[in-house]
């Protein structure tokens, strides 16, 4: 069992940045591949980012791509998503999940989940 907890969520303006924590207990976190997802209102969970159990490698939606960086501390048993250049689109709730099998962009394939923090772009 591994619980996740997102912080780092707000309000920020157009052009602005934002860095989301995850915390995870337990000690078997550095075994998870790890992602961030988000969901707007009236829109499906999108695929956001994921990294690798190693942090080797690491794996963006073409809408984020070259703005947001994921990251990971498997000391601290934490999952980074540092955004910048914030555009209103990305007004979402956001989700860490853990993933026990390959580096995927499946929402399916991620068996934990955060409650979610949100962020709102203001134009």
């Amino acid at each position: 069992q591994v619980q996740l907890v997102e912080s780092g969520g707000g309000l920020v303006q157009t052009g602005g940045s934002l860095r989301l924590s995850c915390a995870a207990s337990g000690r078997t976190f550095r075994t998870y591949v790890m992602g961030w997802f988000r969901q707007a209102p009236g829109k499906e969970r999108e695929f956001v980012a994921a990294i690798s159990r190693s942090a080797g490698i690491t794996y963006y939606d073409d809408s984020v791509k070259g703005r947001f960086t994921i990251s990971r501390d498997n000391v601290e048993n934490t999952v980074y998503l540092q955004m910048n250049n914030l555009k209103p689109e990305d007004t979402a709730v956001y989700y860490c999940a853990a993933n026990p099998g390959v580096l995927s962009s499946r929402p399916n394939e991620f068996i934990y989940w955060g409650q979610g923090t949100q962020v709102t772009v203001s134009s």
